[in-house]
């Protein structure tokens, strides 16, 4: 006898559909799987042959094939269990199940007790849309199931509840009964900007970068406060739009980070790999391909600590993601994308002692010494980096002020109403952009218009500082921002020459 019951498979964070059909017949006693399955689907004819056993149907002497179509796509993960479970009882004739409109998720015990995987928030999402009416989770993914629209998702916490459903003979609760009524909780920010002492030119270069989304090097000798201030960054940034809370949750949800009870990711990510990343684990892919950093950061902070220490080849990799805003892994037979447009916020020493620069201690380092440990920072990697700032010594006075510190509630205020200025300007000329750091060279000359003076002062530092084009046109953007946070409509010389003033530290360090 043959059965089919449908599944979902994910393309990076897109979602397709798999057809899970079981074919059954007296012959020599087998079971298999065919369709690229991984290691882990191909160890769910354990799980199932089990269950049914521990679900106290007979066993049958049979052949039992399972395909997972479409055939040419690799499956991964524990996700088809449930589904080669239901479709095999209705294939050997234990049970006659309606699986009209149906689609199903779920790992199996080997006692039938249903388990949560990775990757629901999308597949429910999108489930409506490829034709589904139903959806049956697991009840631990109830949480963010609950947020699907236009489909219903039902839970279940065993095989036995299940077939039951399938029968008619009973009804599986839904998941926003589960979870209740969906509260978007008030976004906790810490730690803030005001335990900062010191460094006002590096704060308004923080400010400048969150109301942008622009890349950011830090750099200065140990101590100066470069990490606490980087971490402090997610505090001054916007609040996130429902969309992007959506798209970085099902990021996570693929992934499997999603914390247990959570329907929607509010706060802006903020990720900060240790200078031993893989390129891999950096940008994502791998032999079982997964998001990266670089895309569980989206939308929010990626934090590389200790720049020069990551290795040269890693650092070459976030290239692409920093300039298409999109990761694209290629194997044989798929192709992933993830979304990456994150804000890189770098921190570095100016040499191997720290004190290269310092405006009281000397360096102890060689030339020679200094120049390797700056040339691990390529050239086409600094080009893609918005803004340069430096981090220097705080005073004493400044540390024993009783001087009290702008919040980050105050900053914030600016940075939003200067991205909301951003994101009415891009919707208003029919684009999708939600900050200036994404503007496209061809909008350059339509958004960034200059006054006179402004013009004249950036086309002096173009051949003064030997700018490139991109270059020029991260001067550009950054000065679109400054000009943006003065509800300025045309950029003015102040907003070039501050933009210029954090885009000239390489000049300063690498290019002595």
């Amino acid at each position: 006898m043959y059965s089919s019951l449908a599944s979902f498979g994910l393309n990076g964070i897109e979602p397709y559909i798999v057809s899970v059909e079981v074919d059954s017949r007296r012959a020599m006693p087998g079971f298999d799987i065919v369709g690229l399955p991984d290691a882990a689907v191909k160890e769910s004819r354990e799980r199932v042959r089990s269950a049914v056993q521990n679900l106290g149907y007979p066993n049958r002497a049979s052949k039992v094939v399972a395909n997972l179509a479409p055939a040419d796509t690799k499956k991964q993960g524990s996700v088809y269990d449930l589904p080669i479970l239901l479709a095999l009882l209705a294939a050997c004739g234990y049970e006659e199940l309606d699986f009209d409109g149906a689609a199903v998720i779920g790992e199996i015990g080997l006692s039938g007790e249903i388990r949560g995987v990775a990757g629901v928030l999308p597949m429910v999402l999108d489930a409506g849309k490829l034709g589904f009416s139903r959806v049956v989770v697991p009840v631990q993914n109830a949480a963010e199931a609950s947020v699907a629209i236009g489909v219903q998702v039902l839970c279940a916490g065993h095989a036995k509840e299940v077939v039951a459903y399938f029968k008619g003979e009973r009804a599986l609760p839904n998941a926003s009964d589960i979870q209740g009524e969906i509260k978007r909780p008030t976004p906790q920010y810490t730690p803030d900007l005001a335990d900062v002492k010191g460094q006002p030119e590096a704060k308004r270069a923080l400010e400048v970068a969150a109301a942008g989304g622009h890349n950011m090097l830090l750099i200065g000798p140990p101590g100066t406060g470069k990490s606490m201030l980087a971490k402090r960054i997610p505090s001054i940034l916007p609040p996130m739009t429902s969309e992007e809370s959506i798209e970085v949750t099902k990021v996570h949800s693929v992934a499997g980070l999603l914390p247990t009870g959570v329907p929607l990711l509010e706060q802006r990510p903020f990720r900060s790999p240790h200078h031993t990343v893989s390129a891999a684990s950096l940008i994502g892919g791998g032999p079982l391909p997964r998001p990266g950093e670089i895309s569980l950061a989206h939308t929010g902070v990626l934090f590389l600590d200790e720049l020069p220490q990551f290795q040269k080849n890693v650092l070459e990799v976030l290239r692409q993601p920093l300039e298409d805003g999109v990761v694209n892994i290629s194997r044989v037979r798929q192709r992933l994308t993830y979304p990456s447009q994150a804000m890189l916020v770098a921190a570095m020493n100016p040499c191997p002692c720290g004190l290269f620069g310092h405006p009281t201690q000397n360096c102890a380092c060689a030339p020679m010494a200094i120049s390797r440990y700056l040339g691990r920072i390529s050239g086409p990697l600094l080009d893609r980096i918005d803004i340069h700032v430096e981090a220097l010594p705080v005073e004493y006075e400044q540390l024993t002020s009783d001087r009290k510190e702008e919040s980050s509630a105050v900053v914030r205020e600016r940075v939003s109403a200067a991205r909301k200025i951003q994101v009415e300007r891009f919707s208003g000329m029919g684009y999708a952009i939600s900050c200036n750091a994404h503007i496209s060279d061809s909008l350059l000359v339509e958004v960034c218009r200059m006054e006179p003076a402004a013009e004249k002062l950036l086309q002096s530092a173009f051949d003064r500082m030997g700018l490139s084009a991109r270059g020029y046109g991260r001067i550009l953007k950054v000065a679109r921002t400054v000009a943006d946070l003065d509800s300025a409509e045309r950029i003015g010389a102040s907003h070039i020459a501050q933009a210029i003033q954090m885009r000239n530290l390489d000049r300063k360090y690498w290019s002595g």
